[in-house]
């Protein structure tokens, strides 16, 4: 089996409120969702562009979805985490690990979504 470079295509993430947390993602990134039904589960797919770089995946409710913060970890790209965990504030996100600088790398932070989830955000240097 021949391996692939950039193994990751699609992440979930789960909720329990579609509505709260679709203008939770809405208001903290400005992203505009298309709404889906897939083997019963309510989708709010994030916008992907073909031919560019990263994955898109969606916001998943269902009896399977169960948001945590032990789970898997998703990185966001922001130009300005700052201002970006000032939106996570307003909008009822926590705030979990501060901006710390990853050196050449960039900077990282983390916080709590509307549902319960621990996401990440990523800058580049």
């Amino acid at each position: 089996m021949r391996k692939l470079p950039n193994p990751v295509v699609y992440f979930e993430i789960p909720v329990t409120d579609m509505d709260r947390a679709m203008r939770f993602y809405t208001s903290v990134f400005d992203f505009d969702f298309e709404k889906d039904s897939i083997d019963g589960n309510e989708m709010a797919l994030f916008p992907f562009a073909e031919n560019e770089r990263g994955i898109s995946g969606a916001l998943a409710k269902g009896e399977i979805y169960k948001p945590t913060k032990n789970g898997v970890l998703i990185y966001f790209e922001t130009e300005n985490i700052d201002e970006t965990l000032k939106l996570v504030e307003q909008n009822g996100g926590k705030l979990l690990y501060p901006k710390t600088s990853n050196g050449s790398l960039g900077s990282v932070a983390e916080f709590e979504d509307s549902e319960g989830n621990r996401i990440a955000l990523h800058s580049k240097p």
